[in-house]
């Protein structure tokens, strides 16, 4: 079929192509540069939102917590005395954001407070009052030691010395977290921001939301010291991208740490919502319905159409054709008429391969066929020799022998004759082989009645032919020695068990003594054919008295043919 070029416009790739492009480019043309410039223009604002936002926060805090150390250092002479809760009382209601005020005396006890203060047997040792009493002017720290207030709080402390200058104590205020931190309603505050108290070492002092901080990058100490705040963007514990801002509060000692939500590509849509969200919206929709249109009409019809005719000939109805072709779009007529192609290639390969296999069959049958005539004809010239002998070991000789080719013929015919020129059935071939064995002595002695129990098993010639000359030489020797005189009763069982088949000749008369230890021809022959199947050969005494000859061997991929099966029959 002549291809159509590449500039045809009635190519399904130009008008999918056409119709995407027609579309859907001006959403893409607006929102990529609506987002690139609401993106770069949030993203800077809140750079700079947040790095005046720390600096404000850091600032209040700073006047909150410089104000705690005025206040302290004023009260600090008439805070010991009979008015001194009371001042004290008096001081921490007027000042909002303060929940306490405490004087402790050098060993750490309370000397008076505004209010109740927990008790604390090891506040000499704490690490905040040990600084203090080596010389630090002002500690400020939310690790106490004690809960000094039920709200979240820091606790700011000034050293107090008596008047040759030593430590005499501390002058501490229990200040209100919350009163440190930025109001969450300031219209300068970014959306969802979040505020914390760390210290120089990363210690989280407080904070709102625990889960908003990350880890801090290197040298924002310095940069927040030296450029009045540090702004960096890190993942939260979350693992959301936020960006953050640090301003110190009190030296290099302690910080306040701002972060908010990263702008996302996409977050300029808020920013109007009719022609960030409402425009983009119908415009993508409309262009949907165009897209779906077209697919429906030009493409998805004609592949559910192909689809139907490919499962036809999944299922062998080689002969179906797709009609429609010549309305398809040039690409899918040629996929269609690919597809009539190859079903007909199938076909003629299909009838080329069936003309084969007949022609090797027939010649296999026929090979086998006369390989089975060439085995009689040797047979019956053993035959004709051996009734020309006078020795009767000479003429048992050659009886063993022709009974023996025999075996082998009946495996040949078996083979031509069954639907299969690879397998063979146990049962059938079984029971014709010891009808036969047993026929042809009835002539010269007498009547030997035969039992014979054969499970079905499928088994390839190869493995075959030991078996039968297995069986061959046990029903020979129980002829020779158990039915010459006196007839008897030939028993042939044959089950499988799992992965091993067991076959069993027994017969009924009368064995000597030495029958199980004598050696012979016969007994090498069997022990050769059990090895072959890479099995084993064994003779026993039965309790009818006789011998029984028995073969274990694996069945070795062997098939057990279903009752429905007929299998090989060997015909008589």
């Amino acid at each position: 079929m002549k291809a159509p070029p590449l500039g045809s416009l009635s190519t399904i790739r130009v008008r999918l192509t056409a119709a995407l492009a027609a579309a859907l480019l001006p959403v893409l043309l607006l929102g990529v540069i609506q987002a690139a410039i609401a993106y770069r223009r949030e993203g800077m604002e809140l750079r700079d939102s947040l790095g005046f936002a720390a600096q404000r926060s850091a600032a209040a805090a700073r006047t909150r917590v410089e104000g705690g150390d005025i206040l302290l250092q004023t009260l600090a002479p008439g805070a010991v005395g009979a008015q001194c809760a009371q001042r004290l009382e008096q001081a921490t209601r007027r000042l909002p954001g303060y929940l306490n005020l405490i004087r402790f005396g050098a060993s750490g006890d309370v000397a008076c407070a505004a209010r109740d203060v927990p008790a604390d047997p090891q506040r000499a040792s704490r690490a905040w009052f040990q600084r203090l009493a080596a010389g630090d002017p002002l500690v400020i720290t939310q690790a106490a030691g004690t809960a000094y207030a039920k709200a979240p709080a820091v606790l700011a402390a000034v050293r107090a010395n008596t008047p040759d200058g030593r430590f005499d104590g501390a002058f501490a205020a229990v200040i209100a977290l919350s009163s440190l931190q930025p109001n969450a309603e300031d219209p300068a505050l970014p959306r969802g921001a979040e505020v914390a108290l760390i210290d120089r070492a990363g210690r989280t002092i407080g904070a709102t939301n625990p889960q908003a901080l990350s880890g801090l990058p290197q040298d924002w100490v310095k940069e927040a010291k030296e450029q009045g705040s540090a702004v960096w963007y890190a993942k939260d514990a979350l693992g959301e991208r936020r960006a953050y801002s640090a301003a110190p509060v009190v030296g290099d000692e302690v910080f306040v740490v701002l972060s908010a939500e990263s702008p996302g590509l996409l977050s300029w849509a808020r920013l109007n919502p009719l022609t960030g969200i409402l425009f983009p919206l119908l415009t993508f929709l409309l262009a949907l319905t165009a897209v779906t249109a077209v697919t429906e009409r030009v493409v998805v019809r004609w592949i559910a159409y192909l689809q139907r005719i490919a499962s036809l000939y999944a299922r062998g109805r080689l002969s179906v054709r797709p009609v429609q072709a010549e309305q398809m779009p040039p690409e899918i007529r040629e996929l269609a008429e690919t597809l009539e192609d190859m079903a007909d290639a199938i076909v003629g390969r299909d009838a080329s391969l069936r003309d084969s296999l007949a022609q090797k069959d027939a010649l296999m049958r026929e090979i086998h066929h006369r390989v089975k005539n060439n085995l009689q004809v040797i047979s019956s010239l053993l035959n004709m020799q051996q009734r020309a002998l006078a020795d009767p070991a000479a003429r048992a000789a050659m009886s063993d022998t022709r009974q023996r080719i025999t075996a082998l013929a009946l495996i040949y015919r078996a083979l031509y004759q069954g639907p299969d020129l690879k397998r063979v059935d146990l049962r059938p071939f079984l029971e014709e082989l010891t009808a036969q064995l047993v026929a042809g002595e009835m002539l010269h002695g007498p009547p030997v009645r035969t039992d014979l129990q054969v499970e079905a098993l499928v088994i390839d010639p190869d493995r075959l032919a030991p078996l039968a000359l297995f069986a061959v030489e046990a029903i020979t020797n129980a002829q020779k020695h158990a039915f010459a005189e006196r007839g008897g009763t030939l028993t042939l069982r044959f089950s499988v068990h799992g992965q091993e088949a067991v076959l069993e000749i027994s017969d009924d008369g009368e064995a000597p003594d030495d029958a199980l230890v004598a050696s012979g021809v016969g007994r090498t022959l069997m022990t050769a054919f059990a090895r072959q199947l890479r099995g084993r050969a064994e003779l026993a005494r039965n309790p009818d008295g006789g011998i029984t000859a028995r073969l274990t061997f694996p069945t070795l991929g062997a098939e057990t043919p279903s009752p429905a099966s007929a299998g090989n029959q060997a015909a008589a």
